[in-house]
């Protein structure tokens, strides 16, 4: 039965890979490989088992793959990225044939054992994705960063910026672009010494504190997560900063102070709350600016007309419960409806590629200590779901977008200086 299966599983990968301009090596739970064609082999596709092929591709549902993965049906030596490259041609493929491959394909898995590897498949306490309400809210933000804070040391910047850097070159060091992302960040809020700024989603507290010690401004960091609360307000003591910046532990919705900001941003916090709350998180914001006030919204959007990637689910399920891309359209037509004007956009996508490079290679390497913070599951959790958002940044299929949105003077008035040129110095 072995030796069939193991024929079985040359057979489907051969018919899977046909047209696969790449090459890789597959070894078998026999420890026979197997290669689609000569030449240099960036990946082996490990196969724990006899059924794994099956388990990977059956049932034809958008979480089986990376579920098989991180519970050990199967593993990946080498490239991630090649791996994830082969996986585009096999998403393409299908595209092209249809139903009468998949059926072909199907037939095919179902000859091989039913079976999957024994280790435990559950995640005690997912939250429910798409429940927005506060509690809820609460349970998905600490299920997305309340891991230790060691753990996102592993592969982040020493800043722990968990958002794209700003790259001058390809090959930037990952600390030198993330310090170029804060300082563009302000630059395009036009930081003042003496003004007031909020940072909704203030994470581990990067930012506040490089616009306080930076800039001069006052500075606030709001987070729904416990533990990057406690990180952040160690780094205000660390540099000393206690009077000039400070954390607020609650939801935005929660978020009161009784004197309005000059300025606000949110980095990589938009993707939580939900299109249908993205218009009351902007009104929020809006209502804690002065009349002039500037906000900068750095988010990942979906791009417009395209269903979310077939990978998406998998870190819906296991990474962000409740994360929901917008389109920039929703998001510029939302900020417009609760009456900010809209002042810049741009897209910084292919920043993301190389940050997201990046940090696969730092977890890579550190990925003993990982598992000394966490577990097996966890790395190949964040290892495979920041491989395959490397591929959605790259098609364009996701974004990331800054846009600049100002709250105007009743008589039209912005302030804006007429140029950019104090962005670029």
């Amino acid at each position: 039965m072995a030796t069939d299966s193991a024929d079985q599983t040359r057979q489907i990968l051969a018919a899977v890979t046909a047209g696969y301009a790449g090459n890789f090596a597959v070894r078998l739970w026999d420890g026979t490989l197997w290669h689609p064609t000569s030449g240099p082999t960036p990946f082996t596709l490990v196969l724990k088992h006899p059924a794994a092929l099956r388990a990977m591709f059956w049932p034809f549902n958008k979480v089986g793959l990376g579920e098989s993965y991180i519970f050990d049906d199967f593993d990946v030596e080498g490239d991630i990225f090649a791996f994830t490259g082969w996986l585009r041609h096999l998403v393409s493929r299908q595209d092209t044939t249809g139903l009468w491959d998949s059926l072909r394909l199907l037939r095919g898995l179902l000859r091989l054992p039913n079976q999957k590897n024994s280790r435990d498949r559950s995640k005690a306490g997912r939250p429910t994705a798409g429940d927005h309400r506060i509690a809820k809210e609460r349970e998905a933000i600490a299920y997305a960063y309340d891991l230790p804070a060691d753990f996102f040391r592993l592969f982040l910047d020493r800043n722990m910026q968990y958002s794209c850097g700003y790259f001058a070159s390809p090959d930037e060091d990952l600390d030198a672009a993330q310090e170029r992302k804060l300082d563009y960040i302000c630059r395009k809020l036009r930081l003042q010494p003496g003004e007031r700024f909020v940072d909704f989603g203030c994470g581990w507290g990067g930012l506040i504190v490089h616009a306080a010690k930076k800039y001069g401004v006052e500075a606030v960091g709001v987070t729904l997560s416990g533990e990057q609360a406690k990180v952040a307000e160690r780094r205000i003591a660390d540099n000393g900063l206690e009077g000039r910046a400070r954390v607020v532990l609650c939801d935005y919705r929660e978020f009161t102070d009784p004197t309005p900001f000059d300025k606000s941003a949110s980095i990589g916090m938009a993707e939580h709350i939900g299109n249908k709350n993205l218009p009351v998180y902007l009104g929020k914001v809006l209502s804690c600016l002065r009349q002039g006030g500037a906000y900068l919204h750095h988010v990942i959007t979906l791009r417009p007309n395209t269903p979310y990637p077939r990978w998406t689910p998998f870190a819906r399920k296991y990474v962000f419960p409740n994360g929901e891309l917008q389109t920039l359209l929703h998001t510029l037509a939302s900020a417009a409806r609760v009456g900010f004007e809209v002042r810049d956009v741009e897209n910084l996508r292919e920043h993301y590629v190389l940050t997201l490079e990046n940090w696969v290679r730092r977890l890579e390497a550190n990925r003993a200590r990982a598992l000394e913070l966490t577990d097996e599951v966890n790395y190949r959790i964040f290892r495979i779901y920041m491989a395959g958002a490397t591929m959605g940044f790259r098609s364009g299929v996701y974004h990331l977008d800054q846009c600049l949105l100002v709250r105007p003077h009743p008589d039209g008035t912005a302030g804006l200086p007429l140029t950019r040129a104090d962005w670029y110095p």
